[in-house]
């Protein structure tokens, strides 16, 4: 096996435990990597401003991969050295798509989450659980009208998401948005989907980061739990699901570790990379 010289993971339902906290185990785990030269790169569906400052301000963290992939950014510099993103047009027929649904919107824009009140005052009715909303909340800002405001600044997205109650809605929706084939549709929660622009994948935003650091593609290990964490497994050279992964995911793994709340990526690091207390 190549020497690792990257590590990317997934945030939540992965690195971080079901509170959307960071365990001193997985922490130590990380710093560990660090200090051995491995970059350490957050590769998730959220925005940079919306990841917690803990990891925003984790030493040694200089690159991150956010929305799904649409985004790999230079922390230190502040600089976007890729991205993939819908154009205004797509996105509006996307939002407008929702009205056939049962389903919440909001879309990413420059970094930023948009959303509507009518929808923040209701997130129960779309199955959306108190620590999901809590995280919404905080990342969120509000605006009278999303599509209006698209269509207003005719500005390219990052992501869209969706959120259903009713799951049997959320397959209708899935089936009408890739009968347009001109978008990727992945989800990282059981009642979600979230839209990104071909191209904005996580295996493949892995791989466009590691050419641009001259990291072989075998040099490279990715974590994961959800099915938008799907590309990154098959494209790192050591692929990871966590013990809570869906299964579809652990059948691509090299990998399959513990749970998030049992620092699985601690445990497959130490496994994986010989990583011990003492070094």
């Amino acid at each position: 096996m190549k020497k690792i010289r990257l590590i990317a993971l997934d945030l939540d339902g992965t690195l971080l435990d079901s509170q959307k906290y960071l365990s001193p185990g997985n922490r130590r785990a990380l710093l560990k990597c660090i200090q051995k030269g491995i970059e350490v790169v957050p590769c998730t569906g959220r925005i940079w401003s919306g990841v917690p400052d803990f990891i925003r301000e984790f030493p040694g963290i200089r690159y991150a991969i956010t929305v799904n992939g649409a985004v790999v950014e230079d922390i230190y510099e502040k600089k976007i050295l890729d991205e993939r993103k819908l154009n205004w047009q797509q996105t509006v027929e996307i939002l407008e798509l929702a009205g056939h649904f049962q389903t919440m919107y909001d879309v990413y824009i420059d970094g930023s989450g948009w959303g509507e009140a009518r929808f923040m005052e209701r997130m129960e009715d779309y199955g959306i659980s108190p620590v999901i909303k809590k995280m919404i909340k905080e990342t969120r800002r509000i605006v009278p009208n999303v599509i209006e405001e698209v269509k207003m600044r005719a500005c390219s997205v990052e992501k869209i998401n969706y959120f259903f109650g009713d799951l049997q809605e959320r397959q209708r929706a899935r089936e009408a948005l890739l009968l347009r084939g001109d978008v990727l549709v992945s989800s990282s929660f059981p009642n979600n989907l979230e839209i990104n622009a071909p191209g904005a994948a996580k295996g493949e935003a892995l791989l466009r980061l590691a050419e641009k650091l001259g990291i072989e593609p075998q040099q490279t290990m990715g974590f994961g739990d959800g099915e938008n964490d799907l590309t990154l497994i098959q494209k790192a050279g050591i692929g990871v699901a966590m013990g809570n992964a869906v299964e579809s995911l652990k059948e691509e793994a090299d990998y399959v570790t513990s749970t998030n709340d049992e620092d699985g990526v601690a445990a497959a690091l130490e496994h994986l990379l010989g990583l011990t207390e003492s070094n």
